[in-house]
């Protein structure tokens, strides 16, 4: 931009951050508008239905279904990607459903009511967000207490030191070097990406946090977008673990199923119902192979053929405007220049890492069964989730990995003490900012839990629907629902209970199709709308263990995941209801994609 001065023309360079600020307020004000307005509508909305002897649709526990409840996530994912802010957005969504919820408490709109149920809404959430159960939603006098994201957090950030030392100590360097023995080209190593994502099938964080951490100065050298190496990542995280055998996730899933069999009066047993819903699992099964012809190909598109053409091209891994999600703290790391450089310095820890999970699962399983035998490993890890202690294994497992990265880094390394200690400290402040995000994200979800928004989402189905569009609504609904809130577990633990019943009565009271693909298309909707949606904590995790901006792994994973999602509706749960086999539409799909990275998809070289 030219301007003069006395006469004279000279060039003034524009200030990056004064177009952020820029950008900032004139979303900010409409965001701050759009709260207002929201406010008053939910206010307006209230009166009228307790003037109207109250609201009418209740929750199973007896919550008011109101339609702001949507609102609050909405508010979030909107103003994330309009600011790329992603703190004040979260933070403006969970305001405004702290807000709207005290419209559903409150009983009188005065204003030292009102501010008493404000505040008192506010501690819930701090105290949910913290894994305390408020006292008037604790089944006893007391508050209960969950260590769930507690665990996460702790994983999170141990994983990360873990990191950090095998960085410092070289040991990843190794296995760069010796990865790059296999990874001749660019196809190479994306296809060694996914292949380890798919070898890790036994937890989603588990496999987020270690193969984008392991492969980012493997896809670095080769010039991989941090954006692609993060789609590679969360790809093969939910979508593997989903399906596979034994996981975290199919205790999860068997129990859901297990339960409804039960209240529904479907005698087959909920493993049976696992494998007969898995050839329904389009979602999952059509986005595994996305990415392998993804990578086969070389070929990308929309969003994501521009970061591949900007890393191949100019050798910028992340666009300028990017902000990692490690917070620059562990993109800046590097091995220490007296350290020894050996492989043994990074496999021994993940070794140890894996060998704990196994044997912490085994433990906590109580198994007196042939360790050697697949239905015991398959029970065992189905006792491990009926426990809820998935997360408690991943966390001792990071414990032990983090001391074996320690040790391994004065035997092979021979790495000073206070490096070492260094080296911790560097990949603890590095979880600072992935861990603020998923507070927020933990924040919002309580808002949303609040309101009851999953069951509002639900509630917009009936029962009237024919049988053969009901698979295609049901995974519609999941994914819309899994979207908003960000969590596919919870969607799964609702629309199971809510959706199977209605399959059931449409199916004639008996286990036929549109039962067995409502079962599939829930689970694989709530996949779909977790993988894509900006608040889950699998995506976030995957812009963390990749060193990715949130928000540009978001915008550029965006379009792979609806195209998939398109195919597994139209090309899957549509035909499947009719009658069409599976195999057919898995087929269709494969041919359709590689069409499409043929006419829309280029190398990036």
């Amino acid at each position: 931009m030219l301007s003069s001065d006395d006469g004279n023309s000279k060039a003034t360079r524009i200030n990056p951050s004064d177009i952020d600020n820029q950008r900032l307020i004139s979303v900010g004000v409409p965001i701050a508008i759009f709260m207002v307005v929201a406010a008053l509508a939910a206010w307006f909305g209230t009166t009228i239905n307790r003037s109207a002897d109250g609201v009418t649709a209740l929750t199973s526990s007896g919550g008011p279904l109101v339609w702001y409840s949507v609102l609050p996530p909405l508010l979030a994912i909107t103003a994330a990607i309009a600011t790329r802010r992603l703190f004040v957005s979260f933070s403006c969504a969970i305001l405004l459903g702290v807000i709207l919820s005290v419209f559903l408490t409150v009983e009188s709109l005065t204003i030292n009511s009102w501010f008493q149920a404000f505040s008192r809404q506010a501690i819930n959430v701090v105290k949910t967000t913290v894994g305390i159960t408020p006292e008037s939603e604790a089944n006893s006098t007391s508050p209960t207490i969950s260590l769930f994201n507690g665990q996460v957090i702790a994983f999170v950030i141990l994983i990360l030191a873990m990191i950090s030392v095998l960085m410092v100590s070289g040991g990843l360097q190794g296995v760069v070097r010796s990865i790059s023995k296999l990874a001749k080209g660019r196809r190479s190593t994306q296809l060694i990406t996914v292949l380890t994502g798919l070898m890790i099938f036994i937890d989603d964080y588990a496999n987020t946090m270690i193969v984008g951490s392991t492969m980012q100065p493997v896809t670095d050298h080769k010039k991989i977008s941090r954006e692609k190496l993060a789609f590679l990542v969360d790809a093969t995280t939910a979508p593997v673990a989903g399906v596979a055998f034994i996981s975290t996730w199919i205790g999860f899933e068997l129990w859901l199923f297990s339960n409804v069999a039960e209240s529904t009066g479907i005698t087959r047993d909920s493993y049976s119902m696992f494998l007969d819903a898995l050839q329904f699992r389009f979602y999952c099964l059509m986005m595994i192979l996305f990415v392998l012809l993804n990578v086969l190909t070389g070929r990308d598109f929309a969003a994501m053929l521009r970061a591949e053409m900007r890393a191949a091209n100019t050798g910028k891994l992340l666009e300028d405007d990017a902000v990692p999600m490690t917070s620059q703290v562990l993109s800046t790391l590097s091995h220490d220049p007296n350290a020894h450089i050996s492989a043994f310095s990074a496999t021994i820890p993940i070794a140890a890492l894996f060998i704990t999970i196994f044997t912490a699962f085994w433990i906590f399983g109580n198994s007196q069964d042939s360790i050697l035998s697949w239905a015991t490993w398959r029970a065992v890890i189905s006792e491990v989730s009926s426990q809820e202690k998935n997360l408690t294994v991943l966390a001792i497992a990071s414990g032990i990995g983090l001391l074996t990265a320690i040790l391994c880094s004065l035997i092979f390394a021979r790495l000073q003490p206070l490096k070492i200690a260094q080296a911790v400290l560097f990949g603890l402040r590095g979880g600072l900012l992935p861990t603020a995000v998923l507070l927020l994200a933990w924040a919002l979800k309580s808002t949303c839990d609040t309101l009851h928004t999953s069951h509002f989402l639900a509630q917009t189905i009936g029962s009237s629907i024919a049988p053969h569009w009901f698979p295609a609504v049901v995974f519609l609904l999941a994914s819309l629902t899994s979207f908003t809130t960000g969590t596919s577990w919870g969607t799964m633990m609702l629309l199971i209970p809510t959706v199977v019943p209605i399959a059931f009565q449409l199916d004639d009271h008996r286990y036929g199709l549109t039962t067995t693909i409502c079962l599939g298309a829930v689970l694989d909707g709530s996949i779909f709308g977790d993988h894509c949606s900006p608040i889950s904590d699998t995506t976030i995790m995957s812009s963390i263990s990749s060193s990715c901006d949130h928000l540009h792994h978001v915008r550029t994973q965006m379009p792979y995941s609806l195209t998939v999602a398109a195919m597994a509706l139209l090309i899957g749960y549509l035909p499947a209801a009719f009658g069409t086999p599976s195999w057919v539409c898995f087929v269709l799909a494969t041919a359709l994609m590689f069409i499409i990275f043929r006419l829309f998809g280029k190398e990036p070289t």
